[in-house]
């Protein structure tokens, strides 16, 4: 297990500074998508979108969120490759188990709605009338 202990403090001015121009980024793509949906065609829209979103990418990688971002990629990486997973035939049988105390679970919860039901509607109110 990781144990490294997470900086208290908040971000620096120049990532707050990175961090807004990654939106203004991210924004001019995302106006320049529609601005230019007339005149040109889609793929050039989806270019000059996808440039925005990259663009916007780029400079936030570079501040301590993205940094912390891009190590917490790497770190769920590594765990993941130590998952073992199950084999199709482990998968079969268990998904087979479910399906069976499904339906099993559905007739007994229908039978005790049914037998509620002919208790309360066809016999104890019976007796009150």
């Amino acid at each position: 297990m990781n144990t490294k202990v997470e900086k208290a403090g908040g971000s620096s001015a120049l990532d707050i500074v990175k961090l807004t121009l990654a939106g203004v980024l991210l924004v001019a793509g995302i106006v320049a998508y529609y601005y230019f949906a007339d005149t040109w065609n889609g793929w050039a829209r989806f270019g000059v979108l996808l440039v925005g979103v990259i663009a916007a990418m780029a400079v936030a990688a570079f501040t301590a969120f993205g940094r912390s971002t891009r190590e917490y990629l790497a770190e769920s990486q590594f765990e993941l490759r130590k998952v073992v997973w199950p084999t199709r035939e482990e998968t079969l049988r268990t998904t087979l188990v479910i399906i069976v105390v499904v339906i099993i679970l559905s007739l007994l919860l229908g039978l005790i709605d049914f037998a509620l039901k002919w208790i309360v509607l066809d016999n104890l109110l019976k007796l009150q009338s």
